[in-house]
């Protein structure tokens, strides 16, 4: 009786460290594929505005740029990062192809972008602000910055897995005059 009583948790305890395990890593992620297709953030326009005398809005301006290299895991695509007539800024990632993961975040951040394994963990050390969740982890996709993001601060954009603290890629930024 005392060794079924000892086998009964034993067994309840595997399964409680089994079901934590895979909430935690998300393993099933590896295999999913999230694709997320935006358009290019364009200023609204109403049909008056084309009949009349008043200027259309102006293309969003591209004051960045930058080319994604692979950290954690195998990551590439280019990062944008746009201003609206409005004076808003949005980051802009397209043909991004990485690996699905838990919790990942777009991070534009002051850290410099290192090759390999050196890159992996300094993007959340210093300065940097979240864009947001990474919509998926595929295409092409718009994520507006905070009111007041001042870009002089910021060199790089990571793809960030928050839950384990660690880049799957980044883009270092070129300023656009």
């Amino acid at each position: 009786m005392k060794r079924k009583r000892v086998l009964a948790v034993v067994a309840a305890g595997l399964v409680m460290a089994v079901a934590a395990g895979l909430y935690w890593f998300q393993p099933w992620k590896l295999w999913v594929n999230e694709t997320v297709q935006e358009a290019l953030p364009l200023p609204q326009t109403s049909a008056q505005s084309t009949e009349s005398a008043v200027p259309a809005p102006k293309k969003p301006t591209v004051v960045a740029t930058g080319e994604l290299i692979s950290h954690e895991h195998e990551t590439s695509g280019g990062v944008r990062i746009l201003r609206a007539e409005d004076g808003s800024l949005v980051l802009r990632l397209e043909n991004l192809d990485t690996s699905n993961g838990p919790d990942l975040r777009v991070l534009l951040t002051a850290a410099p972008v290192l090759p390999g394994k050196d890159g992996w963990f300094v993007f959340d050390d210093g300065a940097h602000v979240s864009a947001g969740k990474l919509k998926g982890n595929k295409g092409s996709q718009n994520y507006t910055l905070p009111a007041g993001t001042d870009l002089a601060r910021y060199s790089s954009v990571s793809i960030w897995c928050d839950r384990f603290d660690v880049s799957f890629g980044a883009a270092p930024l070129t300023k656009t005059p």
